[in-house]
């Protein structure tokens, strides 16, 4: 495509040379650049492509874009300055790829938790009622029925493009994505025409990045801004945030509720650790998930589901037959009537939701917490998961999880700071996760429930900057063969 019409969306404050190339890929690495390419320097936290421009057009670059022209001149390059080169990249992403998520229905959902199970539901439920289909999600990527493993939550603009594009070429008339804070932050989703936006809730999460929790609200914010009159906004109103979502939002607003008055609801009748029977829609269903918030997930699929047109009873049929994503509440029963639980919770409102969950099915029997903090993350929320923790189990083993660069003996005693000793119960910490998991399987009363929180359907554990395979469900099946 020629370097003029892909330019044609951005604001240019200067430029040098001629914009009539042609140009045959995009990229931010120097070192991906050849003849053809068109090189955009960006900032980034741990370095600034400014101070790769001259590598990118030795190594062919034929334009530039920046957010400051070199004070050397580069004949053998345009240099094109503009206000912001992130916005820029998605912008010029999405032409050089022919605007593929105009040739999509694109939702978008944002919030601390609950992304990854919503959009995936809502792919099986919309693949289950026939429709063709895109996934984009923490753990993996779906073209119909192709799966790319996913690397981050949201992709960079040139990936998320191309997937999009590849969606569209497959015929797929949705894509359902996780639309991450760091993702709106970074513009990686610049260029993109969304048909709706999900907003779940905020809690506490990500400060490591953000540094105050009003640019993490702003930064999710800036999804249902962008937003034009065609698209819809669905927003959670349980959460005070809900509604800061909607202000100055030009797509049509839509709310939902487990508890108030709201244009979609739900109600939790009956649980148990197997599924719920819930209230939507004015219909009694029977779902193979628990918890409250896994409830706000059904309904939030339920509301998308109605607003993009689909047939109310369909929907709820084919809600009641879907299955619970990897590594959320994921239980894998074991010998004596134990349950292990593997779950994602990272975060003090994660960890709370699915141990008050597991603790209300648990009724008199033990529940047993194994749980850890990442390392090189928001350490604040450390000592608050360690009080959640405390209490609601009956015993508590702390470990790692991704110790990163961190000691894990260190964040350990991080975690130690969030107990109040309020209640008598047993605390364990033992840095080996293998060894954790197997000693709470291992002395886990008859009946018991045992959670394995932090990493769910992660595969690995990262230390010190190696990942090592690692995964709890596999873990956790090993131990009861061997029981």
């Amino acid at each position: 495509m020629k370097l003029n019409a892909l330019i044609q969306d951005i604001e240019i404050t200067r430029s040098s040379g001629g914009f009539g190339d042609d140009i045959t890929s995009l990229c931010f690495d120097s070192r991906n650049c050849k003849k053809g390419s068109l090189f955009f320097a960006l900032k980034g936290s741990n370095s600034d492509g400014h101070n790769y421009i001259a590598q990118a057009i030795s190594a062919g670059a034929t334009a530039v874009i920046c957010e400051k022209i070199p004070d050397k001149h580069f004949e053998e390059a345009t240099m094109i300055e503009t206000p912001d080169s992130h916005t820029a990249l998605g912008m010029i992403a999405s032409r050089f790829h022919n605007k593929p998520s105009e040739q999509l229905k694109v939702i978008g959902i944002t919030g601390t938790n609950g992304k990854t199970t919503t959009v995936t539901l809502l792919y099986n439920l919309f693949t289950k009622m026939g429709y063709s289909c895109g996934l984009i999600s923490t753990i993996e990527n779906k073209i119909a029925e192709t799966t790319i493993k996913a690397t981050h939550t949201t992709p960079d603009p040139l990936q998320l493009n191309s997937l999009m594009k590849q969606m569209a070429e497959k015929g797929c008339e949705f894509c359902f994505m996780e639309v991450s804070s760091h993702a709106l932050d970074q513009k990686r989703t610049a260029g993109i025409k969304f048909h709706g936006a999900i907003f779940s809730n905020i809690t506490h999460d990500h400060l490591d990045y953000h540094n105050t929790f009003i640019e993490y609200i702003k930064a999710k914010k800036t999804l249902f801004d962008n937003l034009d009159s065609t698209a819809l906004a669905l927003v959670n109103i349980d959460d005070k945030n809900g509604n800061t979502m909607l202000q100055n939002c030009k797509a049509s607003k839509h709310t939902y509720s487990c508890r108030a008055d709201a244009d979609f609801t739900c109600k939790v009748l009956e649980s148990t650790v197997e599924g719920m029977l819930v209230r939507i829609g004015g219909q009694e269903v029977w779902t193979k998930f628990i918890g409250l918030h896994n409830a706000y997930n059904l309904l939030a699929v339920y509301s998308t589901s109605m607003l993009c047109g689909a047939s109310r009873d369909e929907v709820l049929v084919v809600l009641s037959s879907l299955s619970c994503v990897p590594g959320r509440l994921e239980y894998v029963k074991g010998p004596g009537d134990l349950t292990a639980v593997i779950d994602y919770a990272h975060t003090p409102d994660a960890l709370e939701n699915v141990l008050k969950t597991l603790a209300e099915v648990a009724g008199e029997r033990d529940l047993i917490t194994v749980f850890g903090c990442g390392g090189d993350r928001d350490k604040t929320k450390r000592p608050e998961m360690a009080a959640i923790a405390e209490e609601y189990s009956s015993r508590i083993i702390v470990t790692t999880d991704n110790p990163r660069f961190e000691k894990p003996a260190d964040i350990i005693e991080d975690i130690k700071r969030g107990f109040s000793g309020k209640r008598d119960l047993d605390k364990l910490y033992i840095t080996d996760r293998r060894e954790a998991i197997k000693l709470a399987i291992a002395t886990a009363p008859s009946g018991s429930i045992v959670l394995i929180a932090g990493k769910g359907h992660e595969t690995y554990q990262e230390i010190k900057g190696v990942r090592e395979h690692f995964d709890d469900k596999e873990e956790v099946m090993n131990f009861f063969k061997m029981m």
